[in-house]
């Protein structure tokens, strides 16, 4: 439902936007007690690892990815992501349990999209933090391999 190619630049500005809210939103937000700000309670924590968990397997991702385009059914995301409809209806109930997508009945047929904006955006921030990481290691490991207008470490000229 939610397209990630046409608007990488919009998602990645509003991305900026985001780090720029108000510390007592960002308190609230991330289930902080305004008191002890420098703690974040307990049933937070596991929710929060548990989410973490759930995005560190590379099929999973893969599927997040494919719903960050746009809304599908198992059997699309299965061509896409080159797995069987089984695997794919295995993840898709471990996701849906983390509410991470949510299914949509059409008919005969379930149509998965990524459940909120929340999502959508702690997965452009993730991609964003791997593309700015492998950026900054390119520029740091691979001289040889640089056009010759990027100089070592800098920006392209």
């Amino acid at each position: 439902m939610y397209s990630f190619v046409g608007v990488k630049a919009s998602v990645i500005r509003a991305t900026h936007m985001q780090n720029q809210i108000a510390s007592e939103e960002r308190i609230a937000g991330a289930g902080l007690s305004p008191r002890a700000p420098d703690r974040i309670d307990e049933a937070s924590v596991v929710a929060l690892a548990e989410t973490f968990r759930m995005l560190g397997d590379t099929t999973r991702v893969r599927i997040l990815d494919a719903l960050s385009r746009r809304e599908l059914c198992v059997q699309d995301i299965a061509r896409h992501i080159a797995l069987s409809e089984s695997a794919v209806s295995h993840q898709l109930r471990l996701l849906r349990g983390m509410r991470l997508v949510r299914p949509r009945r059409a008919g005969r047929q379930i149509f998965y999209s990524l459940d909120d904006q929340h999502i959508v955006r702690l997965f452009a921030q993730g991609l964003e933090h791997v593309m700015e990481a492998g950026r900054e290691r390119w520029l740091r490991e691979a001289p040889a391999s640089r056009p010759s207008g990027v100089p070592a470490g800098g920006e392209i000229a």
